[in-house]
């Protein structure tokens, strides 16, 4: 089985697609990937990579493709609709001519946003003659409405139309919420559509010994510790209000680890409420975060208050839950319920500072042994319904199906 992955996003840039890309070597799939230069979350091109460079790597037995990208930049949207386009029109025009030796049996697409990713791998499909599966982890456009980027209703309707066509054009669409699997399907007449939750790797159920970064918020107290992006959809403003609401308390403390848009705006945040319960010492390897996680008291998950975040399910849930901490989960919908489900935290509403501090001191509160059962609940949970293994065998499973069906209809 050959297959080429097409994504925006792969390492060293640190998303999902970088462990299931390893668990699928592992079982004997020949994986190439076609993406750009690494530059998220900071905007900025990683060194040792040039924004306009086609070139070739190697990396865990894949065989990688990267095609000239400008980066995202920082708080401007405009970048950003260049950073996204880019992606499209050299995986169009380069891309092909990249691949032109390599034949496939399938092509399959990590799509967060941007969903338009799928574009040059439709296209793709059609030059190789191989079935295309979109992997969808956020709706379009509403995703793009709910973080501010968009508002105009004209642009809205025609993103709608080429995610109509993106939909109608994949042989199969996977979707990481079940609540996504209704709002797409109404897009994709004729497109068959399956739920096909996020994973983690095994380390964050088992932490290696590997060293791990100094971090001395960590050392003592309480600590509750937010792991990811910072961005507009985590409504970050969220954390400092509880910590506001929470001085009073010294034990317990706030850890950030992680980036994104809304990290200056934190820190700033911080120092002019001069708030000594909230640490924001960066963003670390991901290779870290297991072994970092351990050290929590509990994991924090937030969400903003928007129907599309309703449907999403953080894939941070998944590696909480593996980690085996009780989960704080500050959001509705689809990721509450499977906290709530699973017995594996407390659960308040997005957005809702109030009842996030209520939460906070009712987990403090609690004995070691009800919290440790929390955390256990969540990794027995993990282990039911969100294993590695378990999920990279089906998703072999979709690729077969696929390219038979592919090769049937030639």
């Amino acid at each position: 089985m050959k297959v080429l992955i097409v994504s925006q996003y792969f390492w060293p840039e640190s998303f999902r697609i970088n462990e299931l890309i390893q668990s699928l070597i592992k079982r004997g799939v020949d994986v190439d990937v076609l993406t750009g230069q690494p530059n998220y979350p900071e905007g900025v091109v990683f060194p040792g990579y040039r924004a306009g460079a086609c070139q070739q790597e190697y990396w865990s037995g894949a065989r990688i493709y990267r095609v000239p990208l400008a980066p995202r930049g920082s708080k401007s949207a405009i970048k950003l609709a260049f950073n996204y386009l880019s992606f499209v029109v050299s995986g169009l025009l380069i891309g092909p001519w990249m691949l032109r030796k390599n034949n496939y049996d399938v092509i399959f697409v990590y799509a967060p946003s941007p969903i338009l990713q799928a574009i040059p791998a439709i296209f793709l499909g059609w030059l190789k003659r191989c079935g295309v599966i979109v992997w969808v982890q956020d709706l379009w456009p509403e995703s793009l409405q709910a973080t501010g980027y968009v508002r105009n209703p004209r642009i809205l309707a025609a993103v709608a139309q080429v995610v109509r066509f993106i939909y109608r054009h994949s042989d199969l669409l996977l979707v990481q919420s079940e609540a996504f699997e209704a709002r797409v399907a109404a897009l994709a007449p004729g497109t068959r559509v399956v739920y096909y939750p996020n994973s983690v790797d095994s380390s964050f159920a088992v932490p290696s010994e590997m060293s791990l970064p100094d971090i001395p918020a960590l050392k003592e107290g309480f600590c509750i510790v937010f792991a990811g992006n910072i961005g507009t959809g985590q409504a970050v403003e969220v954390i400092v209000e509880a910590a506001a609401l929470l001085t009073e308390y010294a034990d317990i403390r706030f850890v950030v680890l992680g980036h994104g848009s809304r990290w200056d705006w934190m820190r700033e945040e911080v120092q002019v409420r001069g708030l000594s319960n909230v640490y924001l010492p960066g963003r670390y390897p991901v290779e870290t975060m297991p072994g970092l996680m351990q050290k929590a008291s509990a994991l924090l998950v937030t969400l903003a208050d928007q129907p599309i975040f309703a449907a999403t399910v953080p894939s941070k849930v998944q590696a909480y839950m593996a980690a085996g901490k009780p989960i704080l989960a500050c959001l509705n919908g689809e990721g509450a319920r499977l906290v709530s489900k699973a017995q594996a935290g407390l659960v308040s509403a997005a957005e809702n500072a109030q009842a996030l501090a209520d939460s906070i001191l009712c987990l403090y509160k609690m004995t070691d042994a009800e919290r440790a059962q929390m955390g256990e609940n969540g990794r027995r949970y993990f282990k039911e319904h969100f294993d590695q293994d378990i999920l990279t065998d089906q998703l072999i499973d979709h690729f077969h199906a696929v390219s038979a069906s592919s090769k049937g209809q030639e």
